[in-house]
């Protein structure tokens, strides 16, 4: 408050700034409600005193809003807000909405001949003041700096393409990688590649496989420097020993996976078949001089060491969480209408209700961190050339810093590395644990394993032992019920086909309405129709439609923004089918097809062990991602878990979430009984904390699966029990530091039927 500083003292700190402010009365109303005031006329003379401040500090005064919304009635929608938050003052009166010149005047008129000053005349000199082309951060590219990035990123990537290809080079392996190594140096971007390769080379020392995901598998650099396993270059033969090529492709094949068994015609060793033809222009954009967005999946096991080894390479002083903002949902606005209009009587018609509700949806509710995103900041600059920064959710006692503004506003300013995590590669691992094998040996063209996408017969499942016609249950993207109805209506055959498949489950408004009616009415398969945005400037561009027309065609159909009238002349001219170009004004998002394929060659490797290894496989995902695994229904028998997944479809829009989470899970359990796959129950002795273990052909469940024994009771039994001297239940709840309920749930299973209740020694 004014009156508790001194004059003097007052006038110094206005001397600090460049201008004062002075605010309508209502927005100081709250200092009469604190008792600081005791009347309007008390907050008016604030306002006079502030000026006589100013005025012998030299400083202009200027009259402000501080408006929380834009029209006056607008004030219902900040009400409903307060009161959905629990404000007990939601339904008071603030009026601190946005005032035209002449409601200013008019609120500032006890100011005198000074009302006009401090409205118009001081508002515009302050805003003479500032400098033409001001930013909130500064305009550029600011990336960390790597001494020798541009040298390392060509000598990686020679040296792996010739090692794949032999050397000379092929000319059209040359040339692609030429042609992307120039963009990418050109434009400043091989540090990250860089630090993207650095990233994987770091993960895959502490075991651990990366996915990637996105569209840089689009990017053969990125393959070459081990970035993307997905390769982008034309269908094509390799032979792995002598290294001859063969890029002939003359079965016309979507993809390298889909060639024939072939044998090099120089040296007889088994020729491997790699390729998915994605053109380098939908990463890196038709110029090559789009800001590469490399999104890279680390298994949860690793992830936090990977952004701990982020602050070593740059200082943890340079490396910052990405911030988010949450905005209210739908459902939540539903609900903070509802019960304000409930609470207070107030009765309106429902199309009022979706007015109102239309204005608080998409308001700031909370702030959050990326799940992976890590922005770094050159070492000669501070975050705060940029934002500023803050804790999430504003919890100061939180360790972790994020970016004030989300990243979607610095985008093309700071480099932001998404370090995500992903089940996928702990899957890897517990496979190659589990079967002492590699994954990336698993032969991509199995015939049986594209079997699954038409059969359950590949299992030894006969139909009707499992609620399903096929045995896609488990495979990534390829499991959930949605999808497995359109494999079963696409009848994929290919490694190019579940390109297709994967594309058209993640875009928006592809299959349904789309696709799905150009197939099913004969107009065209599987292979014919778009699936993925590659597709479409690949298609074109052998329509006869000029390479630059048919990017820029690609990139206004991925993004749902339809075709201009020179795109239907350019495509026109070239006979481009009607339903084609029916089919590209229909979608609203398309699929990069780099990260299909990414997706179905984890499918195909997945699938590969649930049929050549099952019990390995089972035990695997389970370990990884367990789904809320519940092993009381587990032992249930596959009677018992049939039943629980028909008790759960039965309750209809009523099961919970919890419920509907466990089903695909369930669908999982079920097919391992099909498949005389049983579980063996939990054991204090034989036991792990999360891990489902193969045994005498069939999986020991975790002390985790059991309902109510959370991670860390059941890591502290598993430590409690490995460190040896447990000679009771007693001793066990003491050592371990568990919770009556936790035992009760562990005696009841049978757990702990090993251990005597107590210490004590009985002798009669």
């Amino acid at each position: 408050m004014l009156e508790n500083r001194p004059h003097s003292e007052l006038v110094e700190m206005a001397s600090y700034y460049d201008y004062v402010e002075i605010q309508p009365i209502c927005n100081n109303r709250y200092l009469i409600a604190q008792g600081q005031a005791n009347n309007d006329e008390d907050l008016r003379n604030f306002n006079r005193r502030l000026i006589a401040i100013a005025d012998e500090a030299g400083k202009p005064v200027c009259a402000t809003c501080d408006a929380h919304f834009l029209e006056k009635h607008d004030e219902i929608y900040r009400k409903i807000l307060l009161a959905g938050m629990k404000f007990s003052d939601a339904d008071k009166d603030t009026g601190i909405y946005f005032r035209t010149t002449e409601e200013m005047l008019k609120e500032f008129d006890y100011l005198g001949d000074r009302a006009e000053e401090v409205v118009i005349t001081n508002t515009n000199k302050i805003a003479d003041m500032v400098e033409s082309g001001i930013r909130p951060f500064p305009k550029g590219t600011f990336t960390p700096h790597i001494d020798g990035a541009e040298e390392d990123l060509q000598r990686i990537c020679y040296e792996h393409a010739e090692n794949q290809y032999g050397s000379p080079l092929p000319e059209l392996v040359k040339t692609r990688l030429d042609k992307e190594l120039n963009s990418i140096i050109s434009n400043g971007y091989a540090v990250l590649y860089i630090i993207a390769q650095k990233l994987v080379s770091f993960s895959e020392s502490q075991g651990y496989l990366v996915g990637s995901r996105g569209s840089v598998g689009s990017s053969f650099v990125a393959s070459c420097a081990g970035i993307s396993e997905v390769n982008p270059l034309p269908p094509h033969y390799y032979c792995p020993k002598c290294k001859y090529s063969d890029f002939s492709n003359p079965e016309k094949v979507g993809s390298g996976f889909d060639l024939p068994d072939a044998y090099c015609p120089k040296c007889g060793e088994k020729m491997r078949g790699d390729g998915h033809d994605i053109p380098f222009e939908t990463f890196l954009g038709f110029k090559g001089d789009k800001s590469p967005d490399i999104d890279l999946n680390f298994s949860g096991d690793v992830q936090g060491r990977v952004h701990k080894y982020t602050e070593e390479l740059f200082g943890a002083e340079n490396v910052f969480r990405a911030g988010t903002i949450g905005a209210l949902a739908d459902k939540t606005v539903f609900g903070y209408v509802m019960k304000y209009l409930e609470e207070r009587g107030i009765k309106v018609n429902q199309a009022e209700i979706q007015r109102i509700e239309k204005h608080c949806i998409g308001v700031k509710r909370t702030t959050g961190q990326h799940p992976g995103g890590i922005v770094v900041v050159p070492k000669e600059m501070e975050i705060y050339d940029f934002c500023p920064v803050q804790h999430p959710a504003e919890d100061p006692d939180s360790n972790i810093v994020t970016t004030h503004f989300t990243f979607e506003y610095l985008h093309d300013t700071l480099l932001k590395l998404d370090e995500l995590g992903h089940d996928m590669p702990t899957k890897y691992k517990w496979l190659e644990k589990y079967s002492g094998t590699s994954v990336m040996d698993v032969p991509m063209n199995a015939p049986e394993v594209y079997e699954l996408f038409t059969s359950t017969e590949p299992l030894g499942i006969k139909k009707g032992d499992i609620d399903a016609n096929i045995g896609t249950y488990g495979l990534p993207e390829l499991g959930t019920r949605f999808v497995m109805k359109m494999v079963e209506e696409a009848k994929p055959k290919t490694f190019a086909d579940l390109l297709q498949i994967s594309g058209l489950s993640h875009g928006t408004d592809v299959w349904t309405g789309n696709a799905q009616d150009l197939i099913n009415n004969g107009t065209c398969t599987i292979s014919q129709v778009i699936g993925c945005r590659d597709n479409i400037m690949n298609d074109l561009i052998r329509y006869g439609v000029p390479n630059k027309m048919s990017f820029d065609i690609m990139e206004s159909v991925r993004k749902g923004k339809g075709l201009k009238p020179e795109m239907v002349e350019a495509m026109n001219a070239a006979n481009v089918p009607e339903w084609y170009m029916n089919s590209c004004r229909k979608i609203k998002y398309m699929f990069p097809k780099a990260h299909a394929a990414a997706y179905v060659m984890s499918a195909i490797r997945l699938g590969w062990y649930k049929i050549h290894m099952p019990l390995v496989f089972y035990a695997a995902f389970f370990s990884a991602a367990p789904g809320g695994f519940d092993a009381e229904i587990a032992l249930s028998g596959k009677a018992g878990v049939v039943r629980t997944i028909r008790e759960i479809q039965e309750k209809g829009n009523e099961a919970t979430q919890k419920e509907l989470g466990m089903i695909p899970t369930l669908n999982l359990i079920n097919e391992c009984y099909a498949r005389k796959i049983g579980f063996l129950p939990i054991d204090f002795e034989k036991s792990e904390a999360f891990a489902y273990v193969p045994e005498n052909g069939k999986i020991r469940l975790p002390f985790n699966s059991l309902a109510g024994v959370g991670d860390t009771a059941a890591q502290a039994i598993v430590d409690a029990r490995n460190e040896g001297g447990i000679l009771s239940i007693e001793d066990l709840k003491f050592k371990a530091r568990l919770t009556k309920a936790v035992v009760d749930i562990l005696k009841a299973n049978g757990a702990l039927d090993c251990l005597s209740e107590t210490n004590q020694i009985t002798f009669f």
